[in-house]
């Protein structure tokens, strides 16, 4: 099986609860205004990766705690991201999923789909809703405008967990003469072009 993705970072501290492993997958029928990842909207961009391959990658990073799917929409290529999170799962993983569909879209969508409803049980974490730029969130961290949720699907993580409450971080890399920039700043720490 096969993802279609924007960008996949190896180990990053950005994109949920520890060193994780983080998957944008291309393509989003959502379309947020004021969306931080507006070039991974159209579904015919990326690059198709093979399931397994991203799982052999999962074993090359030491000290990995979890895998974080964002997009993009994860849910619009359930099936290949269930497979990857019950990988990352068997392998003692945790798996969080930043999502612009509610929890109750999701549910909905879970009793019709067995793609999402594997994804959904194979995740620890949810961030759920429609990104709202005229509501940012700046007291929660991972976590865009203030009508999103965070959800525990599992027991794995509680909010006492004082990484959640933490501020917000970026991380620039340089790649083969690329630039990457993951994380999500604060609006004043956010540099225009």
């Amino acid at each position: 099986m096969k993802l279609r993705l924007a960008q996949v970072v190896k180990d990053t501290e950005a994109e949920g609860p520890g060193r994780r492993f983080a998957v944008w997958v291309q393509g989003c029928s959502l379309r947020c205004p004021g969306c931080c990842n507006p070039e991974m909207f159209a579904q015919d961009k990326g690059e198709a990766v093979e399931v397994d391959a991203l799982v052999a990658q999962l074993g090359e990073v030491p000290g990995l705690e979890g895998v974080s799917f964002l997009g993009g929409e994860p849910f619009e290529q359930a099936a290949g991201c269930a497979e990857l999170a019950k990988a990352a799962r068997a392998l003692g993983l945790s798996v969080m999923i930043f999502s612009g569909y509610t929890k109750a879209e999701l549910e909905e969508r879970a009793a019709k789909d067995a793609g999402a409803r594997e994804l959904l049980l194979a995740a620890d974490l949810l961030v759920d809703g429609r990104y709202d730029q005229a509501l940012p969130d700046a007291k929660r961290r991972w976590i865009g405008s203030t009508n999103q949720a965070l959800h525990f699907l599992t027991s794995r993580y509680s909010l006492l967990d004082a990484r959640f409450h933490a501020g917000n971080t970026v991380e620039l890399r340089l790649e083969k003469g690329r630039v990457t920039i993951n994380g999500w700043p604060a609006p004043a720490d956010a540099v225009r072009r």
